[in-house]
């Protein structure tokens, strides 16, 4: 049987408990938070006693820390591009308006994600501290300009990604929730503190699909795991540009050196997060391998020390990029 064959199967095998895992790792809309619960009331009297605190407290936060939770919002208003995407993967099925069990799940889990980028920009809308006119002109283009994760439609790679993705998420909105507490901004901070809820969610979800596959298919899965490795995972802001700019991605290395710089995300969480994978997924205690697979493993399992060296020898600018987003541009 072919590899394509094998893979719809045990897409198939496991979408047997979706329901399942949407009851277990998604929460019912009637139940989970929504954007106006953590932001200011505009039908509430106080309203504008609300907002003036919300832009006072905001001045204070320093400007790394803005360009990050602007990438980040980017990031999440580009959800389109996200879902699309996984619709097409390998045993997703949209037909006759229900689609399967996949579709569900991916339907669910957008719904979910869309919220945060909802919460986001209205937060940086009410902030006074952002330009929303060059804001939108990214996530447009970021739409516009689609991604390329390197997975194909291949559902092991593209599981892989999403554990991966979905931890990084999670501990890059846990960190600006962190920062914004320490700053005063208490809105801001358990708003980040529930998206980082969601994410971790989110990735538990991911990485159990891949769990579940490990167990049916050993050798297909570590050999997806090497290859999406091997390539390194592309974040989904990679395609960042602001208005102007021609080239796809110009935005990116200087936004991803002020994740660095205000300590939200760096290259040493990249390979934390690799090591909590092959822990999760028990890489050295997989059975039944190939030996193409096994040399997978052996890569897999020398790969974070490898890249922690690599981390270390890392230097950032100490020097912001001044961004279009961030205004006014007071870098401090």
């Amino acid at each position: 049987m072919s590899t394509h064959n094998v893979r719809l199967e045990v897409m198939l095998f496991l979408e047997k408990n979706i329901d399942t895992f949407v009851e277990s790792y998604l929460i019912p809309v009637e139940k989970i938070w929504q954007p106006t619960d953590l932001l200011p009331d505009s039908q509430n009297e106080t309203f504008y006693e609300d907002l003036k605190e919300l832009r006072e407290i905001a001045k204070d936060l320093p400007y790394d820390f803005w360009v990050t939770l602007v990438g980040d919002t980017i990031t999440e208003e580009a959800l389109p591009t996200y879902e699309s995407w996984l619709m097409d993967v390998e045993g997703v099925k949209q037909t006759e308006n229900i689609g399967n069990g996949w579709s569900k799940w991916i339907r669910n889990w957008t719904g979910e994600e869309n919220r945060h980028g909802d919460v986001l920009n209205k937060y940086l809308y009410l902030s006074g501290r952002v330009n929303m006119r060059e804001i939108e002109i990214t996530t447009q283009y970021l739409i516009n300009d689609g991604f390329d994760i390197g997975t194909g439609r291949d559902p092991y790679k593209n599981f892989v990604y999403t554990s991966f993705q979905e931890l990084a998420t999670y501990i890059s909105h846990n960190r600006v929730a962190q920062i914004a507490k320490k700053y005063g901004d208490n809105k801001l901070s358990k708003m980040c503190k529930l998206i980082a809820g969601d994410e971790m969610r989110h990735h538990m979800a991911y990485s159990e699909f891949v769990d579940q596959i490990f167990k049916v298919d050993p050798s297909e899965m570590m050999l997806a795991f090497q290859y999406m490795m091997k390539q390194k995972i592309v974040m989904p802001a990679h395609f960042l540009r602001e208005s102007g700019q021609q080239a796809i991605s110009s935005a990116f290395e200087q936004f991803s050196d002020s994740a660095q710089r205000a300590g939200v995300y760096t290259a040493s969480d990249y390979v934390d997060i690799l090591r909590k994978l092959i822990e999760k997924w028990k890489i050295d205690k997989v059975n039944g391998l190939t030996a193409e697979a096994e040399k997978a493993r052996d890569y897999l399992m020398k790969l974070p020390d490898r890249m922690a060296r690599i981390s270390e020898r890392l230097v950032i600018p100490q020097e912001p990029h001044i961004f279009k987003w961030v205004n006014p541009a007071v870098v401090k």
